[in-house]
């Protein structure tokens, strides 16, 4: 398997689908909410990227996999990935797994031991009225009794996400011998990983543009249109980034202006986060091969070649 990494607005998808029209792959999103339907603009899903030059489309795995409003877990993914991988090799193509949740591509990578945690409806409701710094002292104090790097807390930008990773921290806490349901072999002595890195000040460039254009194609309809749908407003700002802010903006609780602000200082600050992620991979074991992302898309098609390299 090939894993593309890197973080938002670097450039990973083109890269990941140039690569798989080259050496006869199928890609795999790592990303935690490109799995959701309807959900298009807001997650980057980039569906175009994955129709070549040629015309030649690029099948694809683990997008628009489940609806709105419903909690996809790791636990879930998992399962998922592992009935794609064993379709795609079964089928003798090349997995290339693509994505930017590191928690998702370390789990992978690593064979993570997981049980499905079931909601604990006790310890929600003694948690719903604490603050989210409040929650996240919990977290890190439970992580720290168990010696956990299982569930990444540096993108925890909600209270509902907090909640569930406490609820998942505690469960494991309670349970003397951790249930493993799930238990699949580590996949990084056969992976080829490589990180795409993006100068700092190209990719805070890339993730203003790129915002202000999602933006003029329909990002905010979008939301309203899931709104409409029925789907909580609670539910959407649990996904957390574009849909927080946006649903805070279409539901009255925020000034358009406001709302692109903060949402653009949140989104540089996630992509930090997950290059820190990255970061910690390497020092947990795992080799990241990294690559400069160019300034011009054109340029992609080099970046590939060293990838090409690099694989043989």
């Amino acid at each position: 398997m090939i894993c593309i990494l890197g973080p938002t607005a670097s450039g990973k998808t083109a890269i990941a689908t140039k690569l798989a029209a080259r050496v006869g792959g199928e890609i795999i999103s790592a990303d935690s909410r490109q799995v959701y339907k309807r959900m298009d603009i807001g997650t980057g899903k980039d569906l175009d990227d994955y129709t070549q030059s040629d015309g030649k489309t690029i099948p694809y795995h683990l997008i628009d996999i489940v609806e709105p409003g419903t909690k996809y877990n790791l636990f879930q993914y998992m399962n998922d990935f592992h009935v794609a991988y064993n379709d795609i090799v079964k089928r003798g193509r090349t997995p290339i797994l693509c994505g930017g949740t590191g928690l998702y591509i370390e789990a992978v990578l690593k064979g993570y031991q997981l049980a499905d945690v079931p909601q604990n409806t006790e310890l929600r409701n003694k948690l719903k009225d604490k603050s989210l710094a409040e929650l996240t002292e919990m977290l890190k104090t439970l992580k720290e009794q168990n010696g956990s790097n299982m569930h990444n807390t540096t993108d925890v930008d909600t209270a509902q996400r907090a909640i569930r990773a406490i609820e998942i921290e505690t469960y494991m806490k309670d349970c003397k011998q951790f249930t493993q349901e799930l238990n699949h072999e580590p996949l990084s002595k056969n992976t080829l990983v490589v990180g795409v890195n993006i100068d700092r000040e190209l990719r805070r460039k890339k993730i203003t543009a790129r915002l202000h254009q999602r933006l003029k194609a329909g990002m905010v309809d979008e939301v309203r249109s899931l709104l409409a749908e029925g789907i909580k407003p609670e539910d959407l700002i649990y996904y957390g980034l574009e849909y927080k802010y946006l649903t805070l903006y279409a539901t009255g609780q925020m000034e358009y202006d406001d709302m692109v602000k903060k949402l653009e200082i949140s989104i540089h600050q996630f992509a930090k986060r997950q290059m820190t992620w990255f970061r910690g991979m390497e020092r947990r074991g795992i080799k990241i091969n990294w690559v400069e992302r160019p300034e011009n898309d054109e340029e992609l098609e080099e970046t590939v070649e060293k990838i090409l390299q690099l694989a043989k």
